[in-house]
């Protein structure tokens, strides 16, 4: 299981989703954000809570960033600057585990913007929603337009990239990566710290009592791989090694 997810199962993390909109690229070549938008996450829903800006780059919008995102420096012109909102931003997102989609990609830009106001880096956790696809989707496309289809998220309303509209979008995309590992818990299941425990696994020294399933707590099962299986559109390994399909 991937650490992020791990973290949000087992412990009790503040989540937050995470997107930017840039003038180009790369932040090296002077590339600067020009949308940051962070969403909270509360258990399995969107919280009211969160953190949205348009910026001043002050400089020039590449013209293919201009066709993904549609903002103009003219429309940006007279927005603050990252540094007028950098500790407002920086005290919202204090603490929490982060999903973003391509992390490397905003991580950099954020760093770099910190990096000219000498700020230090961030060090928050980082949950890659992208790494996580590719590992349960391998050789398919999954950005996040494709992770919408495949996990029919209603996207009509994105003919342009925007990063709030993004973060609610990849908010339900992690939902739906994530649903297979939650729905092993049991709906109802609520986070808690773990403590170490000591194990005596010296298991000769011990009489083994095989408690057999009855037939209701086997339907209650069956009835849980059926969810992950439609979940994961037929690529439940449990189903198959049982022979279900």
């Amino acid at each position: 299981m991937h650490e992020g997810v791990a973290n949000k199962l087992y412990g009790d993390v503040r989540q937050i989703v995470l997107d930017t909109e840039t003038t180009g690229l790369d932040p090296r070549r002077g590339h600067r954000i020009i949308e940051l938008a962070a969403i909270e996450l509360e258990g399995r829903q969107v919280s009211p809570r969160r953190f949205h800006r348009y910026l001043n780059p002050e400089r020039e919008i590449d013209a293919g960033a201009v066709a993904v995102h549609g903002l103009t420096y003219e429309r940006l012109q007279n927005e603050p600057k990252f540094s007028d909102i950098a500790v407002s931003f920086l005290e919202f997102i204090a603490g929490s585990e982060l999903i973003i989609h391509n992390a490397p990609f905003d991580l950099g830009f954020l760093n770099h913007e910190l990096e000219l106001l000498e700020m230090e880096p961030l060090h928050n956790v980082v949950v890659d929603t992208l790494k996580l696809a590719r590992e349960m989707h391998p050789g398919k496309k999954n950005s996040l337009d494709a992770l919408c289809s495949r996990y029919a998220i209603d996207n009509a309303h994105r003919s342009l990239h925007g990063a709030l509209l993004d973060t609610e979008l990849l908010a339900e995309v992690y939902f739906a990566i994530t649903r297979g590992q939650e729905s092993l818990l049991g709906e109802e299941y609520e986070p808690k710290s773990l403590q170490p425990v000591a194990l005596d696994v010296n298991v000769s020294r011990h009489k083994l009592h095989v408690l057999e399933a009855n037939d209701e707590e086997l339907a209650i099962h069956m009835q849980q791989l059926d969810e992950i299986d439609n979940s994961s559109k037929g690529a439940c390994l449990w189903k198959k090694l049982d022979g279900s399909t």
